[in-house]
This record gives structure tokens, C-alpha cells and sequence, in this order.
């Protein structure tokens, strides 16, 4: 992703306050690939990928005469899109908790074969978790929430988010062994 001048942010950040298409657009191309980078962590289906991104949107162009600057403008514009994608399980988590992983727990790939991962590797291993141990892992593992956490942001209980987390990295171990062994 292109890096834009602080100059410039402000000018779109000033335009997209009082609502200017031409601003929200430039605002929009500017964050689009990046905004649906960051659904596409939390989710698996593109669709619903890409609805999270426009809901994002929405939402930042709502609330953007909110920003203060305190914080960098791509800083901001990833929490309102991991909210919203939290927004989304919350909705719809009832789906979520059909579990398709093992009980038995797999021997742990060598670190030779872990060595040799790419981040593009790592990231399409987590795209291939379930959706609840993909929410939860990326926002323990990834994002450094605490269990405590995820609790509030997704509504299930602590030992819950702790035994997706388990799972989640069970299931990447049988993952990583599949494809890379």
C-alpha cells in the first residue's frame, strides 16, 4: 500500500468530514485493498468479506470528523474494521460453533518445515481454520488480545476463547503437516 503525505491524509480527512464524494472515493482507493486484507483475516468467504470492508466504510466515513489525529490514520481505520468484523460473528456466531477438528492431537511439525513457511504460507493456512478459531486466534495470536479480551468482544466464555485458541493450533499443526510434509 502506497504511504500518503500527512498533508494529504488531512485533506482527505477534511474532505470526508463534511462529506465530499470526491474525498470519500480518494479515501476509499486509498484503503480498499488494505481495509478487505484485514476482513478477509477474520472471515473465509470473500462475500462476506467484502461486506465487512463496506461496512467499515461506512463507518469510517461516518465518524471520521471523530478522528483526532492522536493516532495514525491506518491505526484507526484497522480497529473500526476488526470491530466490525467482531460485529459480524457476534450476528451471526449461532453459525460458528460447528466445529470440524479433531479431538486427537497430531504430532508437532518439524521446525525445519515451520522454518520454511512464508508469511503468504501462514496466512492461507489460518484462512483454511473454521471461522470461530480463526476469529479467536487472530485476535490472540495476531492482534495480542487477552482471553479476557475476546470474551467482551466476541461473547462467548473465557474457557471457550481458550479452547478455540487450543484447537486453532491444533488444527494448523494437522494443516501444516498436510501441505508441507
Amino acid at each position: 500500500m502506497k504511504t500518503y503525505s500527512e498533508e494529504e491524509e488531512k485533506k482527505i480527512i477534511a474532505g470526508c468530514a463534511i462529506e465530499s464524494e470526491k474525498h470519500q472515493e480518494t479515501l476509499y482507493k486509498w484503503y480498499y485493498g488494505y481495509i478487505m486484507a484485514v476482513s478477509l483475516s477474520y472471515c473465509t468467504c470473500r462475500d462476506i468479506a467484502q461486506e465487512i470492508t463496506h461496512d467499515s466504510f461506512m463507518k469510517i466515513f461516518s465518524s471520521i470528523d471523530r478522528f483526532n489525529g492522536k493516532q495514525p490514520l491506518k491505526s484507526w481505520i484497522r480497529r473500526i474494521t476488526i470491530n466490525t468484523a467482531i460485529d459480524w460473528y457476534r450476528r451471526d456466531k449461532k453459525h460458528f460453533y460447528h466445529l470440524d477438528v479433531s479431538e486427537h492431537v497430531s504430532d508437532i511439525p518439524t521446525i525445519a518445515i515451520i522454518d520454511q513457511l512464508t508469511i503468504d504460507d501462514i496466512y492461507r493456512l489460518i484462512g483454511e481454520l473454521p471461522e470461530m478459531l480463526k476469529v479467536v486466534f487472530n485476535l490472540y495470536e495476531i492482534e495480542g488480545y487477552s482471553h479476557k479480551e475476546i470474551v467482551k468482544l466476541v461473547g462467548i466464555q473465557e474457557s471457550s476463547s481458550r479452547t478455540y485458541l487450543m484447537r486453532a493450533k491444533i488444527k494448523l499443526r494437522e494443516l501444516v503437516k498436510k501441505h508441507f510434509n
